[in-house]
């Protein structure tokens, strides 16, 4: 006897908005959860079922041709027989107009709590009904196939949810909300793929509903488990299949509608086994990179980014050393340009670089030697050039920073770094020497080799780092201080509290035209104005080019200071370092 299983195995359609499913195969093989259209029908999406041959019994090998006559209405084939998929024209006049009557019918209904209740209703009397018969008729698949139908054609109607928002909360109370969610355990694993696209699309960001409306629906599915159960799913579904590769798509899409709240995000990356799936998942062998392999290294990344007890998680996993070893292989080959490969190795160093923020990722990043691995890649790479820069920016940075700073030194990768100093580069390249170099210069120790090796590099061949970078400095001054002086004259016409408003945006137009490169190079040059009397001699003199001196400095590093609190253990140390630096200006 069939599988229960093969009886109700029907493919999935296109994921949220935000992102496509990839589909393989025809989409008229391929179900679409029911969505209200533009005439407000909700019908199936399947091909036009075939009318049988009633003359069959005489030998007729088809349907006798109808009568001529004229719709336009109504497509033709090549030789003007059947209608579309083989079906007549009268009985396709006839199906026309039952469904121009369903469709009248839906068009007036009104989706309000009524029709809500009565739908809720519904759909657990469907529930009940197919465990009733699944406990009753446990061996015989035949005798509750038509209770998963219905229940399948219930589950797809919830999705009209997601047009009227304003009905979460009452959905939530209704108990509905658990009801749904237990789906995710049905013995037959596309019922619960039905509930977990359900749940995609009522979550999803494209859904015009209120934080309150959404954190409603989102509090009463996670009371329910949803998190503990959409882990179990993945490990339940076997992405050889098509359906269930769909399922695992769907559940991804969930974690990422649900990490859009980092307390949420945390709960997702401290369960048990969600992130070991992710782990393994991000590590399997493909060519090419699929689109799940893809969205699990972007869904990681988002749980890494959302704090620091996903990065401890992920530490204890061995997560820096899988992903060294997975990006090794960018080393010298690029992936195809606008692929899956090509997201998936981004996503892959933006965990990265998330992990090396903090001390213990450091470490590990020491251990696993990737600052050999970043070196090799600015030397060789293209595509992972600018974003292994990026990661040593980050390894380097910060208090614990201090042994990935003398590890570059050591690796030779002062020259690799100078070097492209040195040649035109684009802004972000810039951003990301410049706080090497400022990392460097605050934390390698005084007095020791790596330390004067750095230095060194600033006062070779007639200072000529020290040149570009006030010629760097001039740049990003005229790039800020345009935008500075409209800033002036709207908060001179603001009120104090229209100002308090417009600081932050302030702000962020400034960092946006080149305020933090500028920031970072009157950091180095105070630094170096410290270290070493030749160098403060060259600076002088280069700024005196155009009339100006060491109080441009100090101002930026003024500003830098009092923007800090000394309520943080890191903001507090830097601006100890910038008080000190001042006094040498």
């Amino acid at each position: 006897m069939a599988n229960v299983d093969e009886l109700f195995k029907k493919p999935l359609s296109v994921g949220s908005a935000k992102r496509k499913l990839d589909v393989t195969k025809d989409p008229n093989e391929l179900y679409k959860a029911a969505k209200l259209e533009a005439n407000g029908d909700v019908k199936s999406k399947g091909k036009v079922p075939t009318v049988e041959d009633e003359d069959e019994e005489d030998g007729y090998a088809g349907p006798e041709l109808p009568p001529d006559f004229e719709s336009e209405n109504i497509p033709d084939d090549d030789e003007g027989r059947f209608f579309g998929g083989g079906m007549e024209r009268e009985t396709a006049q006839a199906m026309n107009y039952i469904d121009n009557q369903d469709q009248g019918e839906v068009m007036n209904e009104k989706f309000d709590i009524a029709w809500l209740r009565r739908s809720a209703l519904n759909f657990e009397k469907k529930i009940s009904k197919n465990a009733e018969l699944r406990g009753k008729f446990e061996n015989d698949p035949q005798k509750f196939m038509a209770s998963e139908a219905d229940l399948d054609t219930e589950i797809k109607s919830l999705s009209i949810l997601s047009e009227h928002p304003e009905l979460y909360h009452e959905f939530a109370k209704l108990g509905c909300v658990g009801s749904l969610i237990s789906l995710l355990s049905h013995e037959n694993a596309d019922i619960a793929i039905d509930a977990i696209q359900i749940i995609s699309e009522l979550t999803d960001e494209d859904v015009e509903a209120e934080q309150e409306q959404w954190g409603a629906l989102v509090d009463a599915m996670l009371d329910a488990d949803l998190i503990e159960l959409l882990a179990q799913n993945l490990s339940r579904f076997d992405e050889e299949s098509e359906v269930d590769r769909a399922g695992v798509y769907y559940i991804l899409s969930v974690f990422e509608n649900l990490a859009s709240q980092a307390s949420i995000a945390e709960r997702i990356g401290q369960d048990p086994n969600t992130m070991p799936w992710l782990l393994t998942r991000i590590q399997k062998k493909e060519r090419p990179v699929s689109q799940n392999q893809q969205y699990s290294a972007e869904i990681l990344a988002i749980l890494l980014q959302s704090g620091s007890k996903n990065r401890d998680r992920f530490n204890g996993l061995g997560g820096v050393d899988a992903l060294l070893q997975l990006l090794s292989q960018y080393r010298k080959r690029d992936p195809e340009k606008d692929s899956d490969e090509e997201e998936y190795a981004e996503n892959l160093f933006d965990c990265l670089t998330c992990l090396v923020d903090d001390d213990a990722g450091k470490e590990k990043f020491l251990d696993g030697e990737g600052i050999e691995l970043a070196q090799i890649m600015l030397k060789e790479g293209r595509f992972s050039k600018i974003r292994a820069l990026r990661v040593l920016d980050h390894a380097l940075g910060g208090v614990g920073g201090v042994h990935s700073c003398e590890r570059l030194v050591e690796a030779a990768g002062l020259r690799t770094i100078f070097g492209m100093f040195m040649r035109k580069q684009e802004n972000q390249i810039i951003e990301h020497l410049l706080g090497i170099f400022s990392s460097l210069l605050r934390l390698l120790p005084g007095g020791s080799a790596p330390r004067i090796r750095t230095l060194a590099k600033f006062m070779e061949k007639d200072y000529e780092k020290i040149d570009k970078l006030v010629k760097l400095r001039r740049d990003f001054a005229s790039r800020v201080s345009p935008v500075e002086q409209s800033i002036e004259k709207q908060r001179k016409q603001s009120t104090r509290e229209e100002q308090e408003v417009m600081e932050a945006e302030w702000l962020s137009r400034r960092f946006d035209v080149g305020l933090f490169s500028l920031q970072l190079i009157d950091v180095i040059l105070a630094w170096l104005v410290a270290e070493d009397d030749g160098a403060k001699k060259k600076i002088v003199s280069a700024l005196s080019d155009r009339d100006e001196d060491l109080s441009l400095i100090r101002k930026t590093l003024q500003e830098q200071i009092e923007g800090l609190s000394v309520d943080e253990a890191g903001e507090k140390d830097h601006k100890e370092m910038l008080q000190t630096l001042l006094q040498f200006l």
